[in-house]
């Protein structure tokens, strides 16, 4: 057991690491609101599921919050419109991923009015059924804002129907550097249980917990006082990574552990985060679609890190330059936390409803040590989270031996990074992991592929012979009605013959 959880009485957590913070960066200045900038630029494709349906069209007008995509599918969610303004661009944008790849994107113009739309707002939320609530978190848009961006109405509904018990809101953010979920919960305390207890009610949950690291004490404080009167619990868990992964938050709290590729539905649990709880609460309580969030703007390239309000679609280099602008040229961008970011090629890239930090780093923050050859020291194994075995994996994956890293537990590698963090030998282990995780993906979707085409073509070899068949058949029935023919005209002639002859 990690040291530091001995002293959490109830509290068991397998491995994990103690990066350097680095929250103090950006921690203690208040949540400001980024200007509007000129332009703002917003995907269709900002969460898990199918990209948002266009409803817009080159020179509409648009209010605050109006719909800018409808949800593409069952498994997808809306974007709308993060001001007022005009639309004056559809089309390809890079998008917010290391390829800096084009992405389906409207350009909006703000009119600097940032005028709302007509709210639907309830006179008592409560009153609502899950369902009709289930429908609005869907209806404003909301996904999972700690990274993962399943569309949260989804989870909602599944989990209603699945039967849970425990609704778990997770405030750790181990990320190093990051701290706006910090400054979410100490600011708007109020609004994020309110939150939880609309999610609590929509899903069917009975418990809610929320686990907040004891890094921050403002934070629990404040949640706290907000928490008094209700259900809502405030437990402490110990300041490790990564204790924001939700298996490992669940672990913790409740003492259960979710099966391995299972959801933690199976085992009663649901789990959303601070920012999440906060936008469920605006668009139930104000009637408002998620077009904006906090996003952490740090790392020591950064000249005044800080959080800020943020509007979909603005620029990474919109939110450097409220940050003060840059000290020299970083050495690298990240989307997110340094341990589980992504790498950006640039700054001329939108924020979208993931994005919860953005890191300017400069060479002494990240160093680049020269890997060594494995000293099978096994520190990676203490430090996985998972309970897995990173040495033996990675022997396997350079081995080529993809079956056997599978059978060590491979797809239950959460890629956190813990151990290349700790390996002595500056082994890049999770970039072995993710490149085998690719390599089977496109041996999956190959294989996928291959057996579409097998039954493609069986489909269409037993379409020929039903065709032949079916030919087959019809000259066999016109050659009978041809003999039937000729057999009556035969017994006519004979029948005549026979008449000449009485």
């Amino acid at each position: 057991m990690n040291p530091l959880a001995r002293l959490f009485t109830g509290f068991r957590a397998r491995g994990g690491v103690h990066p350097e913070g680095r929250k103090e960066l950006s921690a203690e200045p208040p949540i400001r609101i980024l200007p509007l900038p000129e332009r703002l630029y917003v995907p269709l494709h900002q969460h898990v599921g199918a990209p948002a349906r266009l409803a817009v069209v080159v020179g509409d007008t648009v209010l605050k919050g109006q719909l800018l995509g409808a949800s593409g599918g069952n498994i997808s969610a809306p974007v709308h419109a993060p001001t007022s303004g005009r639309v004056v661009a559809i089309g390809d944008f890079p998008s917010p991923h290391p390829s800096g790849l084009p992405t389906a994107t409207v350009t909006l113009s703000p009119d600097g009015r940032d005028q709302w739309i007509a709210a639907d707002v309830p006179e008592d939320p409560f009153r609502l059924t899950p369902e009709e609530i289930a429908n609005r978190v869907g209806a404003a848009g909301i996904v999972g804002l700690g990274g993962a961006t399943f569309p949260s109405a989804v989870k909602l509904n599944l989990s209603r129907r699945s039967g849970i018990t425990t609704l778990i809101i997770n405030g750790g953010e181990c990320e190093p550097y990051l701290t706006c979920d910090d400054r979410l919960m100490r600011e708007r305390a109020e609004g994020i249980v309110e939150g939880i207890r609309l999610i609590a009610y929509a899903a069917g949950a009975k418990e809610m917990l929320v686990g907040i690291e004891d890094n921050k004490p403002e934070a629990i404080a404040a949640m706290r006082r907000a928490a008094q009167g209700t259900e809502v619990q405030v437990k402490v868990v110990p300041a490790m990574y990564p204790m924001g992964w939700d298996k490992q938050m669940i672990q913790v709290l409740t003492g259960r552990e979710v099966p391995a590729e299972g959801r933690s539905a199976e085992i009663g649990v649901l789990v959303h985060n601070v920012a999440t709880a906060w936008a469920v609460y605006q668009a139930i309580c104000y009637g408002r679609p998620l077009v904006s969030r906090v996003v952490t703007v740090s790392g020591a390239a950064v000249v005044a890190p800080g959080n800020l309000e943020v509007p979909i679609g603005a620029l990474a280099a919109d939110l450097v330059k409220a940050c003060g602008g840059l000290i020299g040229e970083p050495q690298r961008l990240v989307l997110g936390g340094p341990m589980m970011g992504t790498q950006l090629p640039h700054l001329n890239v939108p924020m979208v409803k993931g994005s919860s930090g953005l890191l300017a780093l400069t060479g002494k923050e990240i160093g680049l040590p020269k890997p060594a050859p494995c000293i099978r020291c096994s520190t990676c194994v203490r430090a996985c989270p998972v309970g897995l075995l990173p040495l033996e994996m990675v022997a396997r994956i350079r081995a080529s031996d993809l079956a056997a890293a599978v059978g060590l537990g491979l797809k239950d590698c959460i890629g956190c990074g813990s151990c290349s963090y700790v390996c002595p030998a500056h082994i890049p282990l999770v970039h072995f992991f993710n490149y085998a995780k690719g390599e089977l993906t496109a041996q999956e979707k190959g294989k996928l592929r291959s057996e579409a085409t097998k039954k493609l073509a069986e489909a269409r070899q037993e379409r020929m012979d039903r065709i032949v068949r079916e030919r087959e058949e019809a000259a066999r029935q016109r050659a009978a009605r041809k003999a039937a023919q000729e057999a009556a005209k035969k017994a006519a002639v004979e029948a005549a013959k026979t008449a000449e002859v009485a």
